[in-house]
């Protein structure tokens, strides 16, 4: 761990660095981010480091995943400390690309994974799940990998993930990982920057739901309607909190389900000031979900 970190940034040069890789017979394990990490993006690193013999990530705030009025041009960004974490954590190359390598002159091609990104995110964010399936689907043409790394805390958005590799053919093992939280509970997100220091209260108030859901559950209660209005009921009593959604889905089709049977998620947006900020929790779970 430690040593130097390989920064690319042409499409050319990394695919030219994958295809050696693979011609030597190394795995490559891939965790694509846009950066400014935190502690949640180095444990999916620390796993793609145990997967693979080569480990790349990603650096690139992808523009086609941003509605109009969104926060493009005010997320946060520190390439400098992104490279220093990356390589305590043993990362061997940083994919950093500009815009005009992702995106040339011209381009007009975009994947649009159907069923399961029309609810929760992609009812409020309509263009989200179409810029994030397309600039990971060109990452991972140019990266290659033999295994990628996401976080379930973006729930919805690892099943859009590994269904569009499942329907390519892309031959990739997607890897999902438990949330990571601060000590406090809050599910680290790199947008946690924006909240002031009055509205961290009612940030927490997305973990305390998902456990009071949790208890819900525990005493054997199985209305989604049940569950969703008493969550609603308690961030809503916090200052500062605007809820975008709650919703009980099937972890398979991202559907709305009436009675938890089997696996299911509770998932959450709530505004709390200017940051929208997500958690989950998983009903039910699988030991291999």
């Amino acid at each position: 761990m430690g040593g130097a970190v390989k920064i690319i940034e042409t499409v050319g040069d990394m695919r030219e660095y994958s295809d050696r890789m693979r011609r030597e017979g190394k795995g490559i394990s891939f965790v694509p981010t846009m950066g400014y990490l935190h502690e949640g993006h180095l444990n999916l690193m620390r796993e793609g480091r145990k997967r693979g013999d080569c480990l790349v990530t990603s650096i690139y705030v992808n523009p086609t995943q941003f509605g109009p009025g969104e926060d493009l041009d005010q997320y946060p960004r520190d390439f400098a400390r992104d490279e220093s974490l990356a390589r305590e954590v043993g990362v061997d190359v940083i994919f950093y690309p500009s815009n005009r390598e992702i995106y040339p002159d011209g381009f007009q091609t975009y994947v649009t994974v159907e069923e399961v990104s029309n609810n929760l995110c992609g009812l409020s964010r309509p263009v989200f799940f179409r810029g994030v399936a397309t600039v990971c689907a060109k990452l991972f043409n140019i990266v290659k990998p033999h295994v990628t790394v996401f976080g379930k805390k973006d729930f919805q958005q690892l099943v859009v993930i590994r269904r569009m590799v499942a329907d390519l053919n892309m031959g990739i093992e997607v890897v999902g990982m438990p949330t990571t939280r601060e000590a406090d509970g809050l599910a680290m997100s790199s947008r946690n920057a924006y909240l002031k220091e009055h509205e961290r209260e009612s940030a927490l108030s997305l973990n305390r739901s998902l456990k009071l859901a949790k208890g819900l559950y525990d005493d054997g209660e199985r209305r989604a309607s049940v569950i969703i209005d008493r969550v609603g009921d308690y961030i809503g009593n916090h200052p500062h909190t605007e809820i975008d959604y709650i919703k009980i889905c099937d972890t398979k089709t991202m559907e709305d389900v009436e009675d938890l049977e089997g696996e299911s998620v509770i998932a959450l947006a709530v505004r709390v000031g200017f940051p929208r900020l997500i958690d989950n929790h998983v009903f039910g779970e699988s030991l291999d979900s």
